[in-house]
C-alpha cells in the first residue's frame, strides 16, 4: 500500500475541484434538503444514477413530499412519475414507501441518526447510511461509492475489491477528522480527473503520490 499524505492529497483535490458542482446529495443540501429523511430518499434515488439525473428527480419529488406522511400520501403510479428517469424506479417506489412507513410506525415520524436504524430500512446499506449520518446528522462517516473504491485502489491507498473491503480499510487507516471529506472530495475527482478510462494523469494534482495501479492509458 502507498503511504501518502492524505491530507495533503485532499487539500489538493479540493482547490482543483472547486469548478465543479457537489456530489448530489451534498448539492441538494446546499439547496436545503438536508433532513435525515430527505438526504436518505435522495440517496436511494441515487443508487446506479448519475448526478445529474438524480438532483433534479430529488427536486421534483420534494416540491410534492418531503415528509414520510407526505410521500406515503402519493399514489404508487404519482411517485412512479415522479422518479421515473432514476434507475430502477419500480422498485424504488416500493423502497420509499416502505422506508416512508418504517418512519412512521418504527420511529414516530423521524429518522434516527444511528447506523443500525439506517441500515434497517429496506434497500439501505453503508453507503445511504454513512452519507445520511454525514450530511443529515453532523457525524463524518466514511460513504464508499463506485469513485472512491476506484481512486483509493488506484492511488495503492488500499488494496480491496469489494466497497466494504474498502471501508474497513478506511476506516483502519484514515483519521477520523477526515472521514466527512472522503466521499464529497473525491466523488467530483473521479467525474472530472480521475475517471474510470483515461483518467487525466497530465493535469491530475495529486499525480506525484499516485501509484497509477491499473492504469495502462491516461490523458
Amino acid at each position: 500500500m502507498t503511504d501518502i499524505d492524505l491530507a495533503r492529497a485532499l487539500e489538493r483535490i479540493r482547490e482543483a475541484i472547486r469548478p465543479y458542482p457537489p456530489a448530489a446529495l451534498f448539492a441538494l443540501a446546499e439547496e436545503g434538503y438536508r433532513s435525515t429523511f430527505e438526504v436518505l430518499v435522495a440517496c436511494v434515488l441515487s443508487i446506479r444514477t448519475r448526478d445529474e439525473t438524480t438532483v433534479p428527480v430529488a427536486r421534483r419529488l420534494f416540491a410534492e413530499a418531503r415528509t414520510p406522511e407526505a410521500l406515503l400520501q402519493l399514489a404508487s403510479s404519482r411517485l412512479l412519475e415522479l422518479i421515473r428517469p432514476v434507475t430502477f424506479a419500480e422498485q424504488k417506489v416500493e423502497t420509499l414507501h416502505a422506508i416512508a412507513r418504517d418512519v412512521l410506525t418504527r420511529y414516530h415520524g423521524e429518522v434516527p441518526c444511528t447506523d443500525e436504524a439506517l441500515r434497517g430500512f429496506r434497500g439501505v446499506g453503508p453507503k445511504c447510511a454513512n452519507l445520511t449520518l454525514t450530511i443529515a446528522c453532523g457525524i463524518p462517516r466514511i460513504a464508499v461509492d463506485v469513485h472512491v473504491q476506484r481512486i483509493v485502489n488506484r492511488w495503492g491507498y488500499v488494496r480491496t475489491r469489494t466497497p466494504e473491503e474498502t471501508l474497513q480499510a478506511l476506516e483502519a487507516r484514515v483519521p477520523r477528522a477526515l472521514w466527512g471529506e472522503i466521499n464529497p472530495l473525491l466523488v467530483p475527482f473521479g467525474k472530472h480527473y480521475c475517471t474510470p478510462k483515461r483518467p487525466w494523469c497530465s493535469r491530475c494534482p495529486v499525480a506525484d503520490m499516485c501509484a497509477r495501479v491499473g492504469v495502462s492509458i491516461s490523458r
